[in-house]
C-alpha cells in the first residue's frame, strides 16, 4: 500500500473486489453537487470516503444512501413559497387502501370526492389516515366535458 495514504491506510479499498463503494464523480452525480463539494464534506467530517487500488477517492454506498435521505428530508422541512397549479382542495381523507406499491386515497373536499393514485412510498411519508386534513392539489391537462342525454341542442 503506498505510503502516502497516511491515515487512510486502513481504509484502503481494492475496487476490483469491492462493489460497496462508487467513485467521487459518480456519487457526486447521485446526490446533485460537485465534486468539490463531496470533498469538503469529507473535510467537514459528513461523509468519509475510502482509496481504490489505484489511489483515486471512492465514496461507500451506505454513506451516498445515508446523504440522499438527508436531502429528501430537508426537502421535505421545506415551505411552498408558491406554485403553478390553481386549483387546490382542501378536504379530510376518507380512505386510504395500500399494497406493496401502490396506494389509493380518497379524499372529501366539500362536495366534492376526488381519488389519488400514489405509491406506497408516498403514503408512509406523508403518514396519511383517515380523517387527516390535506391540500389536494389537482393540475390537468385533460378536461372532459359531457351533455345529458335527450337534451335539445337547437
Amino acid at each position: 500500500m503506498p505510503s502516502n495514504f497516511g491515515r487512510l491506510g486502513a481504509q484502503y479499498l481494492d475496487m476490483a473486489s469491492n462493489d460497496t463503494a462508487i467513485r467521487i464523480g459518480r456519487a457526486a452525480e447521485m446526490l446533485g453537487v460537485s465534486v468539490d463539494t463531496l470533498r469538503r464534506w469529507e473535510r467537514a467530517g459528513r461523509i468519509q470516503m475510502l482509496r481504490s487500488a489505484g489511489g483515486q477517492r471512492v465514496v461507500p454506498l451506505d454513506a451516498v444512501a445515508r446523504l440522499v435521505a438527508e436531502q429528501r428530508l430537508e426537502g421535505a422541512d421545506r415551505q411552498i413559497a408558491a406554485q403553478s397549479a390553481r386549483n387546490r382542495f382542501a378536504g379530510i381523507v376518507t380512505r386510504v387502501e395500500q399494497d406493496r406499491v401502490a396506494a389509493v386515497v380518497e379524499v372529501l373536499a366539500g362536495p366534492h370526492r376526488l381519488v389519488s393514485l400514489m405509491t406506497a412510498e408516498a403514503v408512509d411519508e406523508l403518514n396519511l389516515r383517515v380523517g387527516d386534513e390535506v391540500v389536494c392539489v389537482v393540475k390537468a391537462t385533460n378536461v372532459i366535458v359531457e351533455v345529458a342525454a335527450g337534451r335539445d341542442r337547437a
